[in-house]
């Protein structure tokens, strides 16, 4: 199965210093029908206006991704961490057993970028942080991993079975993705118009994919995506095992 979710059925907000569209339930937004995607529990669209940001609070028991498409982003955290996070740049932040951190825009220009929560696969982890800069070639015409937590060289890492791709399509070329039995697949569209097994998808537009067999992108107009490759986590709860049942 492939669901578009249209632009015009994001959930957005204006703070004034903060437009954001929430793509799942995230604060003040609950659907009880739209909690998380597989592992994948957040993904925020957000600008934020020159000198305002987030003041320091606490996050534990996931990991948290940061993607910059346009303007800088200074990140303090409880780890010592400060740092300037730009366009092309991924950080990951595994809260683990507890952090607090900051963003803030410094910069004369408003930051726009996408925050991704995924759950990790392990409770209990130290707190950690890694980041990275890329060069957008790496995505042109190409699927390309930035961060994973299935040990692929060069990425951003973190503690999940999950792996984060860019891509950037020049009009009329063909890409596909391989798909496999309890895997899911979040692709994001930040712009551009493009099908995905004929199924139109179009800037802001968003596909939840549950299917067995490739995916293949054809791409109309140029397209900029994120695309996320997650486990199912469907059916959590007893095991095989446990529910063959004993007798004592």
């Amino acid at each position: 199965m492939i669901q578009i979710i249209s632009r015009e059925d994001r959930h957005f907000s204006d703070f004034g210093w903060l437009k954001t569209y929430w793509l799942f339930s995230f604060a003040g937004y609950f659907d009880p029908g739209n909690i998380q995607f597989g592992a994948l529990r957040v993904f925020n669209d957000d600008v934020v206006a020159p000198g305002t940001g987030f003041p320091t609070h606490p996050h534990d028991e996931m990991e948290i991704v940061t993607i910059v498409l346009d303007g800088e982003m200074t990140h303090e955290d409880s780890m010592g961490n400060r740092t300037v996070i730009r366009a092309n740049d991924v950080q990951r932040m595994s809260a683990g057993t507890g952090i607090t951190h900051s963003e803030f825009n410094l910069a004369s220009a408003p930051v726009h970028f996408y925050q991704i929560w995924i759950l990790p696969d392990r409770h209990g982890l130290k707190p950690s942080y890694d980041q990275r800069s890329y060069d957008p070639s790496n995505w042109r015409n190409a699927i390309f991993p930035v961060a994973s937590g299935q040990g692929i060289a060069g990425t951003v890492t973190f503690h999940t079975d999950a792996t984060l791709y860019r891509a950037s399509l020049e009009a009329g070329r063909d890409l596909s993705f391989p798909t496999t039995r309890g895997r899911r697949v979040f692709v994001y569209m930040t712009e551009g118009r493009l099908s995905i097994n004929g199924r139109e998808a179009s800037a802001g537009d968003q596909a939840r994919i549950d299917i067995d067999e490739p995916l293949t992108f054809q791409c109309h107009e140029r397209a900029e995506l994120i695309l996320i490759d997650v486990p199912s986590c469907k059916g959590w709860g007893y095991s095989e095992k446990t529910l063959r049942g004993a007798r004592r």
